[in-house]
């Protein structure tokens, strides 16, 4: 099984290393001692990333129906770049920034500026995965 220390998973969550130590004394996450050092079991970290994501959508995609595409973003736009027929939105969903060619008519329908809140809706029919060597 996997295990994070503490600021590797703070690092994955983009969340300060104190925000994981008071998930842990909360009781929201299971620490181990590793080489005396904290650490919390991949699994259930991933399991709490998960709850917390579905929390944190349910409130900002309040409204929407039943979607097939399986990945939401939902995050602010900093910047939207238009001409007559294309626009360029960028957006930050949490650590990710987020870049996509929509029409220009789209975007003047939807309001979307800098300072907007939307979601990125990806349906992709190629997703690679990168590993990294998991430690014992």
């Amino acid at each position: 099984m996997t295990h994070l220390r503490i600021n590797e998973a703070a690092a994955l969550l983009g969340v300060s290393d104190d925000t994981v130590r008071r998930w842990i004394d909360s009781g929201k996450l299971r620490a181990t001692d590793e080489q005396g050092k904290k650490a919390v079991a991949g699994e259930d970290l991933a399991a709490l990333v998960k709850d917390l994501a579905d929390d944190s959508l349910d409130s900002l995609d309040s409204g929407v129906g039943v979607r097939s595409a399986r990945n939401h973003l939902t995050g602010i736009v900093t910047r939207v770049v238009s001409d007559r027929v294309m626009s360029q939105v960028e957006m930050q969903c949490g650590r990710y920034r987020i870049v996509s060619l929509i029409s220009t008519e789209a975007v003047e329908e939807l309001g979307l500026k800098a300072g907007s809140v939307a979601t990125a809706v990806i349906k992709a029919t190629n997703v690679t995965i990168e590993g990294r060597t998991a430690r014992a």
